[in-house]
């Protein structure tokens, strides 16, 4: 297996133009086929019925902008109606994807000059004289290396703000949960994944666009207007805040509109909705998580694969990668244990050496 060292040195920020003649899926995706469409429905079959990896409710893979395969299969569970199958039209949840997604917000604050990645006092809990929380820099949140001391455990019966935040009594006010939090290391020493750093990074974006209907039209006009995602829905706390760290609710295909943007530098269709240079920096590992073995950017993971590949990543292995080197996109949603992340880490590089070919 390549060392970290390897694998940091196939990390090189890219990204890929449209292809001419293939038109912008803002209504409808182009669809196309792969010369190797039998592998890779090989392996769509093998993940589907993979009972090690857990439950799979969708897959789409694209390349040059086109659909060369998508699935679909078992159901939506619902607490007052009967449960549904899942299809192309199903709004499924991001859950952490949706930080991704905080990432293209606050960076197109930062193109308006609105926000600076080197301010601090970012919240006004910390404001007070001797709070060494108050330097913590707005970079340091979005790489996830603020000292906060969160607990991002998804195991009941353990110690966990992450299930107290989005359930218990920080679900009306999330940023100001994790606010109230001490610092377990110096700013900028550690890196802690934390779902209550991104509702903080998520109520500084409301601090400059205002709360509730003022956001959620900010996050509609910025991003899913023009990319035609019209299914994806944003839920935001009673605070007004969108609750960035988890939840976005969108179809499969609307999903893969948010990639191939990434995947495009951040044009769509002839306008620059973000800097290129922030899809860039997306893509500049920043820390190496020992737990998992992969590493992390801004408020996206990066593989060190020698495709380039970054992904927006959510829980129970929900995944919108971006693959540069091949022009590809790979989604995954469904429900998998954290012990076999490994396994989906594999299929989706044996997918990519299929698209390689």
């Amino acid at each position: 297996m390549p060392s970290v060292t390897e694998r940091l040195a196939n990390v090189r920020p890219d990204y890929t133009a449209p292809p001419a003649g293939v038109h912008w899926p803002t209504v409808t995706w182009p669809r196309g086929t792969s010369p190797h469409h039998d592998q890779l429905e090989t392996l769509v079959d093998e993940l589907f019925s993979d009972e090690a990896v857990g439950a799979t409710n969708a897959v789409v893979v694209i390349q040059g902008g086109q659909v060369l395969t998508e699935r679909y299969g078992g159901v939506r569970e619902f607490f007052d109606r009967p449960a549904e199958p899942i299809t192309a039209d199903t709004p499924l949840l991001s859950w952490s994807m949706a930080k991704s997604m905080l990432h293209f917000l606050v960076g197109t604050l930062i193109d308006d000059g609105r926000l600076d990645e080197n301010q601090r006092e970012i919240a006004p809990e910390w404001r007070r004289p001797g709070d060494p929380r108050g330097a913590i820099t707005l970079g340091q949140l979005l790489a996830m290396r603020d000292g906060i001391g969160f607990v991002e455990t998804y195991e009941l019966g353990q110690p966990s703000h992450v299930i107290e935040m989005l359930f218990g009594e920080g679900k009306s006010d999330v940023a100001g949960y994790a606010a109230a939090l001490p610092l377990a290391h110096e700013p900028g020493t550690v890196f802690n994944y934390s779902s209550g750093t991104s509702n903080l990074i998520s109520r500084l974006v409301a601090d400059v666009v205002g709360r509730g209907d003022a956001y959620r039209d900010f996050l509609n006009e910025r991003l899913f207007a023009p990319l035609g995602m019209t299914s994806a829905e944003a839920t935001f706390d009673d605070a007004g805040v969108f609750i960035a760290s988890s939840y976005v609710h969108a179809t499969a295909l609307d999903f893969a509109k948010f990639g191939l943007l990434y995947l495009r530098g951040g044009e769509w269709d002839g306008r620059q909705l973000v800097s290129r240079a922030w899809t860039l920096d997306a893509q500049i590992p920043l820390s190496h998580d020992d737990e998992n073995g992969q590493f992390y950017s801004k408020q996206w993971w990066v593989s060190g694969d020698p495709y380039g590949t970054y992904w927006a990543n959510g829980y129970e292995g929900q995944m919108i990668s971006v693959v540069p080197a091949l022009d590809a996109l790979v989604l995954r949603f469904g429900h998998s244990p954290a012990d076999a992340y490994p396994a989906l880490y594999a299929w989706r590089r044996r997918v990519l050496d299929v698209l390689a070919r």
